[in-house]
């Protein structure tokens, strides 16, 4: 019996060494497996760093683009503000200087100019097209009788 208790005790020794191999054997592929999804997951994260840094890089040039865009506009600005404010002291030089320019510059606009220069305050472009279509429309060309 003591050999048949030593082969128990083998074959119980041997079994429980191939348990644990298998164990260790499973733990290694879960590991790996692991492994695997954080490298999946890291050279995802590393793509997305990429895309938004080439996202950013492209945000910042449009910003630049802007800025030079409203910088030149800027000077535009003042330019046409310096040449209005010439024209502006030409024009009342000019009145000053000329007796007939300054009587004809203190008239009234006549009736139909002034009603060309009204407008009433308008919320949208209905308004607008409501506006437009109300006011004393031309009649055709071929309408004699309205004239």
């Amino acid at each position: 019996m003591s050999m048949l208790r030593q082969a128990l005790y083998g074959l119980a020794l041997l079994g429980a060494l191939v348990l644990l191999i298998w164990v260790q054997e499973t733990r290694i592929d879960v590991a790996e497996g692991k492994t695997e999804r954080a490298q999946d997951a890291a050279k995802s994260a590393r793509d997305d760093a990429d895309r938004n840094l080439k996202t950013a890089n492209a945000l910042a040039d449009t910003l630049k683009q802007e800025r030079d865009a409203q910088s030149t506009l800027r000077g535009q600005q003042d330019q046409l503000r310096q040449s209005l404010a010439k024209r502006e002291r030409t024009i009342e030089e000019l009145k000053r200087e000329n007796d007939e320019l300054r009587d004809w510059a203190t008239q009234l606009l006549p009736d139909a100019a002034r009603r060309l220069r009204e407008r009433p305050a308008l919320t949208g472009a209905a308004a607008y097209r409501d506006w437009l279509s109300g006011r004393g429309t031309v009649p055709p060309a071929s309408d004699k009788s309205a004239q």
